[in-house]
């Protein structure tokens, strides 16, 4: 006998908000944590949708995103600020990614995390509840 839980979808405005306090609150609400009856091994979180992206505020003035292909001479260096130019979109992606459990929930966890640069996007019709989050500098 299995309850079906009712999954909720929050919208997050990104304007302004520090990247480390911003992701690990969506980490927090993507794993299910700010539930009462958590369980580590169950994927129970809730949906969240960042908007506005591109206005998220970084402390880090040299950081360097790598990939690496696996072949000889396949490593690539984004700088941050290059990377927030560009796709500012996977620097939240990234920093939520690194503050959830390497386990095998972990891009089960990253599907609930839908994220936009400006302020539309496609969920509408899931009726998303604002959330303001605790510390903003």
């Amino acid at each position: 006998m299995s309850k079906q839980k009712k999954e909720t979808w929050f919208h997050i405005n990104a304007d302004g908000k520090v990247l480390g306090r911003l992701a690990s609150q969506i980490a927090t609400i993507v794993r299910g944590k700010h539930k009462r009856d958590f369980s580590p091994h169950l994927n129970e979180g809730d949906f969240v949708i960042v908007t506005n992206a591109e206005k998220v505020k970084t402390t880090s003035k040299d950081k360097v995103y790598y990939a690496y292909s696996g072949y000889f001479g396949g490593l690539k260096e984004t700088p941050q600020d290059e990377l927030k130019k560009t796709h500012p979109e996977r620097l939240i992606e990234f920093a939520v990614k690194g503050m959830l459990p390497p386990n095998k929930l972990r891009a089960r966890f990253l599907k609930k995390l839908k994220i936009y640069t400006g302020t539309d996007h496609p969920h509408k019709a899931q009726k998303p509840v604002d959330l303001e989050l605790r510390h903003n500098a």
